[in-house]
C-alpha cells in the first residue's frame, strides 16, 4: 500500500468492517433517541474515545448524485470527484463512529469548527473505493469539548484522499480536559468583495438531498429551534463546496485545502466573499478566501487552497 503519513495513527486501532454504507438518517434518529434517553436516566458516557477504525469496502458513487452535487455547488460537471464531494461520500462511515455506544460525546449539537483535506490524485466516479473513519485528539475548549474526525479514501490500496474535521460538543465539559480561557475576539474589517451569494431558506434542505446530511439544524426553523438554534443554518460543507468549486479546477488534481468557521450562517443569508490568488505559476497555485455577512459584516469563514 502506498500510504501517506496522515494515515499512520489509524493503523493501531481495531478494524471494524461494515458490510455496507450505513444510513445516515437512521443513525441520526438513533443518536437523538439515545441522547434523550440519557438525559432522562442520567446515564454517563465513557471518558475516552473508542480506539476503532470503521471501514467499508467496494463503495461506488452514483453518477446522478455526483451530477446533482456539481450543479448545486456550481462546479464543472466532470467524471472525477471533487474533494468536497468525497467528504460527503465518507460522511456515513464517520457517522457510524460518532453514534457508537462507547463514543463519549452526544451527537446532537456537535458543531463543525474546521476542515482540512488532502487529495493526492483524481478519483474517477466509477472506481470502487474503500472508506474509513476514526476519531482522535479529544481535548478541551472554552465552550465545551473538541475532537478530530479523520476520514480516508483508498483506491486500489492507495490513499487518494484524507480529511480531518474538527468538531465541538458545545456545553459539554469532560473532567480532566483543560478548557483554557476564551480568547479575545479579533476585530474583522471586511475587504473589498469579489463575489456575493444569496442563500435561500431551503439551502440546507437542498444540500441535505445530495450530501445525505439530514441534521435537523439545517432543515427548517422548527427543527433547528428544537436543538437551540434561532433559525436553520447552512451546512459548513455546503459553504466549503461552493467556494472550492471554482478554485479546485485551477489548483489541479493534487491539492489540499482548509476552512475554519467563525460563525454560523443563518438562513436565508446574504454573504460577501473575497477569493484571491496568493501565488500562481506553472506548477503551483495558492488561493485564499474569506466570507462575511453582507449586512452584519460579521466574519463567517475563511480558508485557503494550494497545489501539492
Amino acid at each position: 500500500m502506498n500510504a501517506h503519513p496522515e494515515a499512520g495513527p489509524a493503523s493501531r486501532r481495531e478494524e471494524v468492517r461494515l458490510p455496507e454504507l450505513p444510513s445516515v438518517s437512521r443513525l441520526l434518529v438513533h443518536a437523538a433517541t439515545t441522547a434523550a434517553r440519557e438525559r432522562l436516566s442520567g446515564t454517563s458516557r465513557p471518558a475516552a474515545l473508542p480506539a476503532v477504525r470503521h471501514t467499508v469496502d467496494s463503495v461506488r458513487v452514483e453518477l446522478e448524485r455526483l451530477t446533482r452535487f456539481q450543479h448545486l455547488v456550481g462546479g464543472t460537471v466532470r467524471d472525477s470527484l471533487p474533494s468536497a464531494f468525497l467528504h460527503t461520500v465518507t460522511f456515513p462511515v464517520a457517522m457510524s463512529v460518532l453514534t457508537r455506544a462507547d463514543f463519549p460525546l452526544p451527537l446532537p449539537g456537535l458543531v463543525q469548527l474546521a476542515n482540512h483535506v488532502r487529495q493526492y490524485r483524481a478519483v474517477h466516479f466509477a472506481e470502487p473505493l474503500t472508506l474509513s473513519a476514526w476519531v482522535e485528539n479529544l481535548r478541551g475548549h472554552y465552550a465545551g469539548t473538541r475532537l478530530d474526525v479523520r476520514t480516508e479514501v483508498l483506491a486500489d490500496g492507495e490513499a487518494v484522499w484524507q480529511g480531518t474535521s474538527e468538531y465541538l460538543a458545545k456545553g459539554v465539559f469532560r473532567p480532566g480536559l483543560d478548557t483554557g480561557a476564551r480568547p479575545a475576539r479579533e476585530d474583522f474589517t471586511p475587504p473589498a468583495p469579489t463575489a456575493r451569494w444569496r442563500l435561500g431558506v431551503d439551502a440546507g434542505r437542498e444540500y441535505a438531498m445530495v450530501s445525505g446530511d439530514f441534521n435537523p439544524i439545517h432543515l427548517s426553523t422548527v427543527s433547528a429551534r428544537l436543538l437551540g438554534m434561532k433559525r436553520s443554518i447552512a451546512h459548513g460543507m455546503y459553504l466549503a463546496s461552493r467556494v472550492l468549486a471554482g478554485i479546485e479546477a485551477v489548483a489541479g488534481d493534487e491539492h489540499e485545502w482548509n476552512i475554519r468557521f467563525a460563525a454560523p450562517v443563518y438562513l436565508p443569508a446574504a454573504l460577501a466573499l473575497r477569493i484571491e490568488d496568493e501565488s500562481r505559476n506553472e506548477h503551483w497555485v495558492a488561493s485564499s478566501f474569506t466570507a462575511w455577512g453582507e449586512h452584519s459584516r460579521r466574519l463567517h469563514f475563511s480558508g485557503s487552497v494550494r497545489t501539492l
